[in-house]
């Protein structure tokens, strides 16, 4: 357990799409790599939008603020293109999407801010209410809980010990679950970001953009890519790049990348801390960032979840 992830941080690199009218559930059903047509009041969901090739332009955070209204919270420097193209598979359902980023205030709860505020901890993708805010329960990291506290703009803050937002974007990479961002919008299928292992794609509902490809990868065999949690050392990362979209390199080839950078972020002890989708013949490699002798080593850390290897 690390006590350093402990308190409330403001979340100001989210946004939030709001999906409103009565076909709401029903249209992100049809879009999204989870199921939504069964989405409870009690529930989130982890999901992806893809191409028709499979290849994720983002992930979303997703829960019912009633029936007729549904929330998305994605990266915000991908919100927008994220709304123009989502936007433009309306047609006629009965569904009205807008950014609302303005009319909510997002903050990551960590520790003992999550059972001062939120009831203690609960299973990953679970959704509570608090007053007029929303909890929406995540994966830990370093054994600490984490939940995201959603309310009206004009709500107070919720009140404990402050986290910087720094601490709490180490624990997202820590935790193992991106989020994704505009340097790596179509570089991923779901699987290579683990998403079938911590919530994120649901292979039993209907059809949705990319579905043909994520199951194939699925079912067959084919899939060569994996996420893995990866630390870059304070000496050599202080004067190089470890950042989303990055490539990553074995250092017995420095001509062809094996792996990108999702997400990183500082890590409290030194050094950098990121979510790496790496080639699965060379997680045993040297590894580093960057293709020249001066690259950035990394060294691979074990995951804080299992791999779904069977579905």
């Amino acid at each position: 357990m690390n006590t350093l992830l402990n308190g409330i941080a403001p979340l100001h690199h989210l946004g939030a799409i709001r999906v409103e009218g009565e076909d709401a559930a029903k249209f992100l059903h049809g879009q999204l790599t989870q199921d939504f047509a069964l989405l409870g009041m009690d529930q989130a969901r982890l999901a992806g939008f893809l191409t028709a090739k499979g290849r994720m332009l983002a992930s979303f955070v997703g829960f019912k603020r009633s029936d007729s209204e549904i929330l998305l919270l994605c990266s915000r420097d991908l919100l927008p293109a994220t709304l123009k193209r989502l936007s433009m598979f309306v047609l006629r359902a009965k569904a009205r999407l807008s950014d609302a980023t303005a009319d909510f205030a997002l903050y990551g709860l960590a520790g003992d801010a999550v059972g001062q505020l939120a009831g203690g901890p609960r299973p990953a993708w679970t959704r509570d209410q608090v007053g007029a805010a929303t909890v929406v329960h995540l994966h830990p990291a370093e054994g600490q809980p984490r939940a995201l506290w959603i309310a009206p703009a004009s709500s107070p803050a919720p009140e404990g010990v402050a986290l910087s937002p720094a601490l709490w974007l180490w624990g997202d990479v820590r935790s193992g679950v991106a989020t994704l961002s505009t340097p790596v919008v179509e570089a991923f299928v779901p699987q290579m970001l683990n998403y079938e292992s911590v919530g994120g794609v649901n292979f039993k509902k209907g059809c949705y953009p990319g579905q043909e490809v994520v199951a194939r990868s699925q079912f067959r065999g084919t899939l060569k890519r994996r996420a893995f949690i990866a630390h870059a050392p304070a000496e050599v990362a202080a004067g190089a790049e470890v950042a989303a979209g990055a490539e990553v390199f074995a250092a017995s080839d420095l001509e062809q990348p094996c792996g990108t950078v999702v997400q990183a972020a500082p890590a409290p002890g030194g050094g950098t801390d990121a979510i790496v989708s790496l080639q699965l013949s060379a997680a045993q490699e040297a590894l580093q960032v960057g293709a020249t002798g001066g690259g950035v080593p990394l060294a691979l850390e074990p995951l804080p979840y299992a791999l779904l290897e069977d579905i």
